[in-house]
């Protein structure tokens, strides 16, 4: 009786950790570059009713072990690292890269990674995030386009920059670098549509950014942004999948509670 109660508690707990989840991803439905998460679940310990044992006996033949749930946990938080959808913007510093890789940004001590391409030019020159991050190119330094403004500018699929400054000079050439990791799911995020290294993502491959474009490394294409891969149809079906799972837990709960009621009255 008590261990479908604590059953019970667990699917809700858990259930709503699955809600968060789905609450998450639908509201970052046009997060630019945001890659949706999913929770999984799993069962957790057994008591041992019966033990199995071995058939061919004289006696009595073999027996199955008898054992009762006590309920469930969030296995794991995933990551959906499919590719989102290109948006046309028009706008040259929005940048999205079609295949693999991630874009490297630095705050001058952290390297971070994302799939936002939203990029400025600051009052220096630098190209930086929305947060002023710097972008990097392939050889890990921060992209500068100087001092006298831009003029003209343009990024090839290759992430190579050119372009003019308003003195008509000719801007200095950078590749924009990109990363990829063996296990590019197990990175950590950290907000702001950032991800960093973890133990389970490891190091980006080669040890450095690359270039655009090559070796398998997905293409830049300027004047796009990837939007947010969340699939409403799904992110829906799931919600009300969730819902009717906290329910049926909730009402383990009520019942339990009814059959205990009925117990304690047993004496009257």
């Amino acid at each position: 009786m008590i261990r479908s109660l604590y059953s019970g508690v667990s699917g809700m707990k858990n259930h709503q950790v699955r809600m968060d989840v789905i609450g998450n991803n639908i509201a970052n439905v046009n997060t630019s570059g945001f890659k949706s998460g999913r929770a999984n679940f799993q069962d957790t310990l057994y008591q041992m009713l019966r033990s199995a044992s071995a058939g061919g006996g004289t006696d009595f033949g073999g027996l199955n072990p008898s054992q009762v749930g006590l309920g469930m946990s969030v296995s794991s938080i995933t990551s959906n690292m499919g590719q989102g959808n290109m948006q046309l913007t028009g706008r040259t510093l929005d940048l999205a890269v079609q295949g693999n890789g991630w874009f490297a940004v630095s705050d001058g001590t952290n390297t971070y990674y994302t799939r936002e391409g939203v990029f400025y030019i600051d009052s220096v020159g630098d190209v930086v995030n929305s947060n002023g991050y710097h972008l990097l190119d392939s050889g890990g330094n921060n992209i500068s386009l100087g001092e006298n403004g831009v003029a003209t500018l343009n990024i090839s699929q290759g992430g190579v920059i050119t372009g003019t400054d308003l003195n008509g000079d000719d801007l200095t050439e950078y590749t924009i670098g990109l990363a990829m990791f063996p296990n590019q799911e197990g990175l950590e995020r950290v907000g702001q549509n950032l991800f960093r290294e973890s133990a389970a993502s490891g190091a980006p491959i080669g040890g450095a950014l690359s270039d655009p474009a090559v070796n398998g490394y997905g293409t830049v294409n300027s004047c796009y942004l990837e939007m947010s891969n969340v699939d409403l149809t799904e992110e829906f079906t799931n919600m009300i999948i969730t819902q009717r799972g906290y329910q049926a837990n909730a009402r383990t709960i009520t019942t339990s509670d009814q059959m205990l009621e009925e117990l304690l009255n047993v004496k009257r």
